[in-house]
């Protein structure tokens, strides 16, 4: 799953990305399209359970889930025009599965912001309406064709162009895609077509040291946005990651305790992400390694076991299932099975977050 970092310029958007994934490339510098290609960075997903597993199941290696982050380059106004090297950029988003977009709720003379002041609802604006007429664009070049194909009858071109009458109906309404009801069918279709305003959004509200907690007016106004439009909202202080990310874990401890924080911004952005996602987590656990696992909420037993390998899906038999409470109270898995609290599942079973597995298979 990736999640493409988006804002406009200056927003501070890179020097979060920078910091989140330890990138040692230089702070950009105060300038609009500092970045043309996207720069793609792998990052850990802090998850607590893991050392609390290990605590009982002690392996060669530990291995935590991963989120990918594309660092975007920085969208203006008239993007979808082509201002900015907008349409590039545009291109980017549409391969990501989530937006995170980061809005500048810090005040700072010294930095320019593209919009002659800092006004975080009108930042949001700018990069929904340059989205939403990218949509169109590509809705309007795209549905004449998919008319045509749908006239022979084939029910997958049916679909197709019903799908984009109803989409280029929505949007040019003035609404976001995302807030629209579809199938599970109609759903593959938008995905297939990459259209960008169907795409889930977290907010990432930048603040300044001041105000970690994201209580100040600026962020307030971000976070009323986000409710009324279905969205979850982070506080994040980049210049805080930026300087956390160059101290080793000892003096970060220190200097998160000295603010009154107990994680760096990526734990609770990892979380927020994974939840505008649409995903969750389930554990592997053995002496050679203790490892989360990526899958959407709502999966079965064999598409979870499909993760790790496909013969694992297509082979499936049953799995064997326990709780994380359950290894604290019983301390092994030999006295979990002992207890009757190790669970046997089958192919109908839906995941649950924190599950601790082993499947069985045969092919």
């Amino acid at each position: 799953m990736e999640a493409g970092i988006v804002g406009l310029p200056n927003v501070g958007k890179s020097t979060l990305f920078n910091a989140l994934t330890c990138s040692t490339a230089a702070q950009s510098a105060n300038y609009p399209f500092c970045t043309i290609e996207p720069n793609e960075g792998i990052v850990s997903v802090p998850d607590e359970r893991l050392t609390r597993i290990t605590k009982y199941i002690p392996p060669q290696k530990v291995v935590p889930a991963a989120l990918k982050l594309v660092d975007i380059a920085g969208i203006v106004k008239g993007a979808s025009e082509g201002e900015g090297l907008g349409n590039k950029f545009l291109s980017h988003i549409r391969e990501v599965d989530a937006i995170m977009q980061v809005v500048r709720c810090f005040v700072d003379d010294d930095i320019t912001h593209v919009g002659g002041g800092v006004n975080p609802l009108s930042d949001i604006e700018t990069i929904e309406t340059e989205l939403m007429l990218a949509d169109m664009q590509t809705l309007e070049n795209s549905l004449p064709k998919a008319q045509r194909s749908a006239k022979s009858g084939d029910k997958e071109a049916k679909l197709r162009a019903a799908v984009m009458e109803k989409c280029s109906e929505w949007v040019n309404s003035g609404k976001p895609l995302r807030v629209a009801e579809f199938s599970e069918e109609e759903k593959k279709v938008v995905r297939a077509i990459g259209l960008m305003t169907a795409k889930p959004v977290l907010f990432v509200a930048n603040v300044s040291e001041d105000d970690l907690d994201g209580k100040g007016d600026l962020v307030m106004d971000v976070r009323r946005y986000a409710t009324e439009h279905g969205a979850s909202v982070v506080p994040i202080c980049a210049k805080l990651e930026a300087e956390l990310a160059e101290l080793d874990e000892a003096d970060r401890s220190d200097m998160l305790q000295s603010v009154g924080l107990t994680e760096p911004g990526l734990g609770p952005l990892a979380r927020a992400t994974y939840k505008t996602l649409g995903l969750q987590s389930y554990f592997t656990a053995g002496e050679k390694e203790v490892r989360a696992w990526t899958i959407p909420v709502g999966a079965t037993a064999p598409q979870a076991a499909g993760v790790i390998h496909s013969d694992f899906e297509r082979g499936f038999i049953r799995c064997e299932v326990y709780t994380l409470e359950d290894l604290e109270a019983y301390k092994s898995e030999k006295d979990i099975r002992a207890a009757g609290k190790l669970r046997v599942e089958g192919k109908t079973y839906v995941m649950q977050d924190g599950d601790i597995c082993h499947f069985l298979f045969n092919v």
